[in-house]
């Protein structure tokens, strides 16, 4: 659709109105606000919104802080610092997932379910200990 608004010399100008004119500074901002709105999810936001997101998912998900700071344009990566502070739900969840004190069960492919499976491993594991002193 860009090329039908695109009117005269195109200087590249991203977003354009029906009348082939830059968006105004916050008209993008206005526009994914009223959405968000209608949307319904109970939460105020615009564009920040989905960068906030995007920044913290692709943490989450392995990028590298630097790569991240790139695409926000961030000047120091301070600023970008900022986003490994929203990830305690991810942390919670591998702390939980890879703590050493978390329960073995069937699921996880090991064999202990109870206190008893308990008592068997620190059985097993004292008398590998012996073995290894001897």
């Amino acid at each position: 659709m860009r090329p039908l608004y695109a009117c005269g010399a195109d200087d590249g100008t991203l977003f354009l109105t029906q009348l082939g004119e830059a968006f105004a500074p916050n008209r993008l901002t206005q526009m994914v606000r009223e959405y968000v709105d209608k949307g319904q999810t109970g939460k105020r936001g615009s564009c920040h919104l989905f960068r906030h997101t995007m920044a913290t998912l692709m943490l989450e998900n392995g990028a590298d802080i630097r790569f991240i700071q790139a695409m926000l344009g961030h000047a120091e990566l301070s600023t970008t610092q900022i986003y490994t502070q929203v990830s305690v739900r991810k942390l919670k969840a591998i702390h939980t997932a890879t703590h050493p004190g978390k329960p073995i069960t069937a699921a996880d492919g090991g064999q202990l379910t109870g206190d008893h499976d308990a008592d068997l491993l620190l059985a097993a594991l004292a008398a590998e200990a012996e073995e290894d002193d001897a």
